[in-house]
């Protein structure tokens, strides 16, 4: 499907034409069922994540605007998830804490306001200025409430990146394939969680991490390569 045409189905769709939102769904239907196999096995019907994550597309075209400057698949793949996610979490598979929310929500307030302010992301340490949050805190925070993230920011000491660990060479199939990094990285043990967060998604050395944690560096060098052959393994199987 070109650009222009996809283009074309989102607005109508947009505007209430169901017809062209059944055509949207019928030629990304691939597209949800990849999302939908990365969450089989939880007790749920596999044709019921499917309903949910028709769901997930359609609020991804009600939510898609081209000027965003992203794939729409980029854009639907997090929305499609994250629906599953939220219900698998709402019917108590998946646990995130109230005050965990909160402090996410905080996170995201100062976030913004820092944007504004200084025109580019914010560094990890100026949000724990902003918020009065330790650099530990705004990391589980985000590992444990946000959409999928960009894996590409590559360890300054490794080199690793953790996308290297996917071989697809699709686009759509690697963006499930992120999807399904995300869900191993959330069954990680809360220690190796936060490091696999803080060295890959925050960017920091071995030796600040080791800091935040309160361990030696040695032993997040060890941790970290334990914690990156499981996640390996996993996404393996």
């Amino acid at each position: 499907m070109s650009s222009d045409h996809r283009t074309a189905l989102i607005r109508a769709a947009q505007d209430g034409d169901q017809a062209a939102y059944q055509q949207l769904v019928e030629e990304n239907t691939g597209l949800i069922w990849s999302v939908v196999k990365r969450y089989t096995h939880r007790g749920v019907e596999s044709e019921d994540l499917f309903q949910l994550g028709c769901l997930g597309f359609l609020k991804a075209v009600q939510g898609f605007d081209p000027a965003f400057g992203t794939q729409f698949s980029t854009y639907a793949v997090p929305k499609i998830a994250g629906e599953i996610r939220r219900f698998l979490r709402d019917d108590g598979m998946v646990k995130v804490g109230r005050g965990m929310k909160e402090q996410a929500l905080t996170i995201y307030r100062a976030r913004v306001q820092l944007v504004d302010q200084l025109g580019r992301e914010p560094a990890l340490s100026e949000l724990a200025q902003t918020t009065g949050l330790t650099p530990e805190d705004i990391a589980a925070a985000d590992l444990a409430t946000a959409s999928v993230s960009s894996l590409q920011a590559e360890s300054r000491e490794t080199g690793l990146a953790l996308e290297g660990m996917l071989g697809s060479e699709s686009p759509e199939e690697g963006l499930v394939e992120r999807v399904a990094l995300r869900t191993a990285i959330d069954r990680l043990p809360e220690r190796e969680r936060k490091l696999i967060l803080l060295r890959y998604y925050k960017g920091l050395t071995q030796d600040k991490t080791a800091k935040i944690l309160g361990i030696s560096q040695v032993q997040v060098s060890r941790l970290e390569k334990k914690t990156l052959q499981a996640l390996r393994q996993e996404l393996a199987e």
